[in-house]
């Protein structure tokens, strides 16, 4: 079973030749040519450039090939051959109460570090700061993987193993303050994006390009709202967000910011059933009806 890689990346500052080392992450290579998957959060800054170290301590100036615009999942390419890969699972098929481990660059320190536990609860439902020195762009993870494995900053990336050595999961989040909790995004979904990059060089998703928040009972209450389901569409926490992306489908639809999105197509939009979980059954280039 390979051990997983980790990365180290950092920024030229203007005027310098000097680079700064300014975090690492995980990952694990999924193609022998140099696919790596890591956290999207990981590899956020477009204007960083990336190394990643081998086992063998070997360097690699690595390139991000593609960020999946829904799920915390990016794609990553080194420049070597016949690398060792390791195996992806079936995330579909994972238990509870099953034994997993979880490998990783804890703390940017300490790298392959190994540790087991069990799977906690599947398809639940996080929110999660994501890169950035102000916390980054506030991410709405939904069916991802909880586990009591003892995760660290540093392990994002790294691969959550069965005990066949096969990766189900990829390491993503952890709640600060709660001990024996942290989230992987099932390995299907990387699947997914691998078969993308394989035919069209990049990871297509449906995208409509706004910001949200679903609503509830609670919510409704708290904000005096019309209604306690649907999507509100509000900019995110981080200084400089927008609710609409400019010149997406939804500006062109005439989407604004506090709008209330009730139902696609006819079907109500609740709580459980997120909006961007109902795009993703559509193809890029249908067409869709927001009321």
């Amino acid at each position: 079973m390979p051990i997983p890689h980790q990365f180290i990346f950092g920024e030229v500052e203007e005027g310098q030749r000097e680079k700064i080392q300014v975090g690492g992450g995980s990952g694990f290579i999924v193609h022998p040519d140099g696919l790596i998957l890591t956290n999207k959060h990981v590899v956020f800054d477009p204007d960083a450039e990336y190394t990643v170290i081998a086992e063998d301590m070997t360097e690699y100036p690595a390139k991000v090939v593609s960020r999946d615009p829904i799920n915390d999942i990016a794609v990553m390419k080194i420049n070597a051959k016949n690398l060792p890969t390791i195996l992806l699972g079936n995330s579909s098929k994972i238990e509870l109460g099953q034994t997993v481990i979880a490998i990783g660059n804890a703390l940017g320190i300490f790298s392959n570090t190994v540790s087991k536990g069990i799977v906690s609860g599947l398809s639940r439902s996080i929110s999660a700061a994501m890169g950035g020195a102000d916390g980054g762009v506030m991410e709405h993870l939904r069916g991802v993987i909880q586990t009591d494995v003892a995760i660290n900053q540093g392990n994002s990336g790294g691969p959550l193993i069965n005990l066949d050595g096969e990766a189900i999961g990829i390491n993503t989040a952890i709640i600060f303050g709660a001990q024996n909790i942290g989230f992987s995004i099932p390995i299907n979904w990387a699947k997914d994006d691998l078969e993308d990059i394989i035919k069209h060089g990049r990871i297509i998703k449906p995208f409509i390009g706004l910001q949200y928040v679903m609503l509830n009972e609670k919510l409704q209450k708290t904000y005096s709202l019309p209604t306690d389901y649907g999507a509100l569409v509000v900019r995110d926490h981080v200084p400089g967000s927008i609710a609409i992306v400019p010149d997406s489908p939804a500006d062109k639809a005439g989407v604004k910011e506090n709008d209330i999105i009730t139902e696609l197509n006819g079907e109500k939009l609740a709580e459980k059933s997120d909006l961007r979980d109902m795009l993703q059954k559509f193809n890029v280039g249908e067409e869709i009806d927001l009321t």
